[in-house]
Order: C-alpha cells, then sequence, then structure tokens
C-alpha cells in the first residue's frame, strides 16, 4: 500500500506584500538545533548564499532581526527567529498525530481502489511515542497497518463495536488503578479481551529549565503566581491529573489554566517552552525534547487491548513479534521514562487485572 504524508506548511505576509519564504523557518529551525548557519546549511542542502537570502528577506518582511552571528561562537536566533521556531514547533506538535491518523485513513482508502489492498491490521490508539515506535517499525516491515489516533475511549469504543483489532490503554500503577479500571469497565466487559504489553511510563510535571517557581508537587499548582496548560478533556492524562489531584485533596478549579487543554503531550511541552504557561502535566520524551524539566508524578502501563480471536491472526502475530524485537525493546528503553521489561507479554485481560 501506498504511503501519504501530510506535514503543515505555514507563512506570514502583510495583506499586500510577499509572504515569508516557506523554507525560512526550517533554516532557522536547524540553526538552533545545530549552532551555526553554516552546519544548518549542510543538514538542509541549502547553499550559504541562499540561506543569507532567506534570511534576508524575512528581515525585510518583519523590520527586525531574525539572526545573530558572532565570530568564533556561531549563530543565534534573536527572539523574534526564536518566537518563529516555537511556533512551528507548537504547529507539528498539536497537529503532527491528526495528520499521521489522517494520512493512514487516506492511504488505506486509496489501497483499496488502486491496489485492491485492505488494511492487514486497524489500531486506534491515544498518541505516545513506543507505539509511534512501533507503527514505524511496522511500516518498515512492509506490514499495512490503518492507524487512528484519538482518546482512550474513543479507541476502547472502536474495539468494543468491532472497529478496530487492537486499541490502546494506560493504567496507572499504584492506588488510582482500580479507579481507572472503573473508568473503563462499560468496555472492558467482553470476557475473551488479551493484553499486549508495551511499555511502563511515567507522567509528571514539565517545567522551565531549572524550574524557575519551584514546583515540586501538585499543590504548588495552585499557587496564585502559577499558570498551568492541561490535556484536553476526556483524555487519559487528564484523567489521570485528576485522580492524583482527589488524591490529595485539591480541586481542579484552585489552578489557573487547568481548562485549558492541548491535544498531544508535545504541544503541552511547547506551551510550556514557548513560556505561555508555568507547568503541563504530561510525558517526559517531549520535556526532554523542549529542554524542559520534568518531575515525575505517576507511573502507568500503556498496552494495546484485542480479542483473543484476533490475537491468532498473521498480521496480530507479526505485531506480537515486533513487540518482543531486542532491537524495538530497546528503543523503547531509550525513551526518557519508559521501561520495556514486560513488552511483548500477551496474556487474557482478566489475569493482568483481575479485578476489571
Amino acid at each position: 500500500m501506498k504511503r501519504i504524508s501530510i506535514r503543515p506548511t505555514w507563512t506570514i505576509q502583510d495583506p499586500d506584500g510577499p509572504a515569508l519564504p516557506v523554507r525560512l523557518v526550517e533554516l532557522l529551525v536547524q540553526v538552533q538545533a545545530q549552532g551555526s548557519l553554516l552546519s544548518a546549511c549542510q543538514q538542509l542542502g541549502m547553499s550559504y548564499r541562499h540561506a543569507w537570502d532567506l534570511v534576508r528577506q524575512g528581515e525585510a518582511l518583519f523590520g527586525s532581526t531574525l539572526l545573530h552571528m558572532e565570530r568564533g561562537k556561531g549563530s543565534t536566533l534573536s527572539a523574534l527567529g526564536e518566537k518563529l521556531v516555537w511556533a512551528d514547533h507548537r504547529i507539528t506538535a498539536r497537529l503532527g498525530p491528526v495528520l499521521d491518523s489522517l494520512a493512514s485513513e487516506l492511504a488505506a482508502e486509496i489501497g483499496r481502489v488502486v491496489e485492491q489492498v485492505p488494511p492487514v491490521l486497524r489500531v486506534h490508539a491515544s498518541h505516545g511515542f513506543a507505539i509511534e515506535a512501533l507503527f514505524e517499525q511496522l511500516g518498515r516491515q512492509g506490514l499495512v497497518v490503518e492507524r487512528r489516533y484519538g482518546s482512550t475511549t474513543a479507541a476502547l469504543a472502536a474495539l468494543h463495536d468491532g472497529d478496530c483489532d487492537a486499541a490502546s490503554l494506560h493504567i496507572p500503577q499504584g492506588p488510582l488503578q482500580a479507579a481507572a479500571l472503573a473508568h473503563y469497565a462499560r468496555w472492558l466487559d467482553t470476557e475473551d479481551l488479551c493484553v499486549l504489553d508495551i511499555a511502563v511510563r511515567r507522567q509528571g510535571l514539565m517545567v522551565p529549565a531549572g524550574n524557575p517557581k519551584k514546583l515540586y508537587e501538585l499543590r504548588d499548582l495552585a499557587r496564585p503566581d502559577v499558570h498551568f496548560i492541561n490535556r484536553e478533556a476526556g483524555s487519559g492524562t487528564r484523567f489521570l491529573l485528576e485522580g492524583l489531584l482527589r488524591a490529595e485533596g485539591l480541586a481542579p478549579e484552585a489552578i489557573a489554566g487547568f481548562e485549558r487543554g492541548e491535544y498531544t503531550h508535545a504541544a503541552v511541552a511547547a506551551y510550556v517552552a514557548s513560556g505561555m504557561a508555568d507547568a503541563g502535566f504530561g510525558l517526559e520524551p517531549p520535556a526532554r525534547q523542549f529542554k524542559l524539566d520534568f518531575i515525575p508524578l505517576a507511573s502507568e502501563r500503556y498496552f494495546l487491548l484485542c480479542r483473543a480471536s484476533t490475537l491468532a491472526t498473521p498480521a496480530m502475530q507479526r505485531l506480537v513479534e515486533t513487540l518482543r524485537d531486542p532491537a524495538f525493546r530497546a528503543a523503547v528503553d531509550a525513551l526518557p521514562g519508559y521501561h520495556a521489561a514486560d513488552t511483548g507479554r500477551a496474556w487474557p485481560l482478566r489475569e493482568a487485572y483481575p479485578e476489571a
């Protein structure tokens, strides 16, 4: 099946003037990552002269400097340049999983008509970094997967209704486990459900580097000088945070910004990195990606659910083999805050969670 890739493209322009050059933001992103304009050019396969031309066009559009050059010290972005890079990161963080899902759906539909090849495996999942790595590995192996990213509840409903072959679920470890299982109970009432373990992962507070406001625990979020960014209502991560707050006797309405929500962990990290919030709640990998400090508060088990009958199919067996592949397990273990000790274990839900 053909693969479809969708990436957001954005620009800025005056009503009657030229637009910001399309590749300028891409160049600025690489300057920040590489530390010099020359290295950024090499990374992008762009001539140094063309890069400078792009920078000058952007500076003319804004009437402001985008890049500072200092002999022997490489290149640094101005405040405006940094804000453009942040905007690009935020756009990608918010839209990336949505566009990946759409691309997978479109590829499946086109494949049915052009190649007459239906998807071999349909997976609905909440977005995470181990599941993303799994999809990439399966794609390299040639397994045709139709994937959809969405909320945990939506994924479980799709499995329950027969609209997918596997759905992701993440259940906190410890005192909050029983409440989470009760919350999802209506989707777990089928006897033939099986668990495919992917990872144990940490969730916690994302705060700016150095933790300038000294935020170490949930009750610190209720301080009047703290602004928070949350995940969207209905997400499993927000449900986890609400459970942690209840355990601490803290009211969500006491936290400024609690009702503001982003649709991905990376979008939360980008929001904090921009200075628009003092803290967010989510996974560790995007916190590290955006050079934020991370304070772990809870561990949870992230896994796929499928029916026992589906587990016996060749496609699902390939998925299990991939989960058990030492290279994949090593890739999961390399993710900050992820642990792959049980990755690939397949067993009945009633054995994994007798109380479910």
